[in-house]
């Protein structure tokens, strides 16, 4: 089991470097499939973040596709969201997860679907400093209390109604997973809620993958990153409601 976690989380690393997402939407679905309970499959996924999200935007800042500015406060707001989301997982039904899980990922599919592709940066829209505050708040609240960093959301935003660049968009998502999962992981272990065995293997085998993800993602254009990112959604969508009502 401990290798085939290791593996898992090569996979989940380069998903996370190349679509910028913490790699929940995939993990907890494939966790719950090996047979882990939701709240397990949650935990593991929320330390798996911790790590490739820290190491995925270190390698963005490095390469300068990730430049802080308004992510800092859609950042905070994800931090008190994921941490607040501690206090609210315990009270609510498996079951209601998933559908909310399922509820997200359609609508990330549907504004990735319909967002044109963004190559001016000059057309991105800005927005007030306690209203990206308050937009990191929701989703972190949301994100993280189904086990993913909320950049599944976050994303579709930034590229759909923002009008980011495919690949800004990307590295400022995976930014956010930084504040969600950190915030996540300290409200779940205060809670006793964090597989910490599972959760190492899942995440140090992460940091080869993220580092995978991001040499991949600087080498194709933003056109055909965005359809990849459609079909990831498609994909876990597919997983997930396999999982939910076909799956004994």
């Amino acid at each position: 089991m401990e290798i085939l976690l290791a593996l898992i989380g090569v996979g989940i690393g380069a998903l996370s470097g190349f679509f910028g997402i913490g790699g929940g939407t995939v993990l907890v679905p494939v966790l719950l499939l090996l047979g882990f309970g939701m709240k397990h499959a949650v935990g593991i996924s929320i330390m798996q973040m911790v790590f490739s999200s820290l190491y995925g935007s270190f390698l963005n800042w490095r390469k300068g596709t990730l430049i802080l500015g308004e992510g800092i406060f859609v950042g905070l707001g994800g931090f008190a969201g994921g941490y607040l989301s501690g206090y609210l997982t315990p009270y609510v039904p498996d079951r209601v997860l998933q559908f909310v899980f399922i509820a997200f990922v359609l609508f990330a599919l549907y504004r990735m679907f319909t967002a044109k592709v963004h190559e001016d940066e000059s057309l991105c829209r800005t927005l007030p400093k306690w209203l990206l505050f308050a937009i990191g708040t929701g989703i972190g609240v949301v994100a993280i209390s189904i086990g993913v960093g909320g950049a599944i959301i976050l994303i579709p935003v930034l590229s759909g109604l923002l009008h980011y660049p495919v690949k800004k968009a990307v590295s400022a998502g995976l930014f956010f997973v930084v504040f969600s999962s950190v915030a996540g992981f300290l409200g779940r272990l205060a809670h006793g809620q964090i597989d910490l065995y599972h959760g190492s293997i899942v995440g140090v085998g992460s940091l080869l993958g993220v580092w995978i993800g991001i040499w991949l993602k600087e080498h194709v254009d933003n056109r055909r990153h965005k359809n990849f990112i459609v079909g990831m959604y498609t994909i876990i969508l597919a997983i997930m409601i396999y999982k939910m009502f076909f799956s004994s």
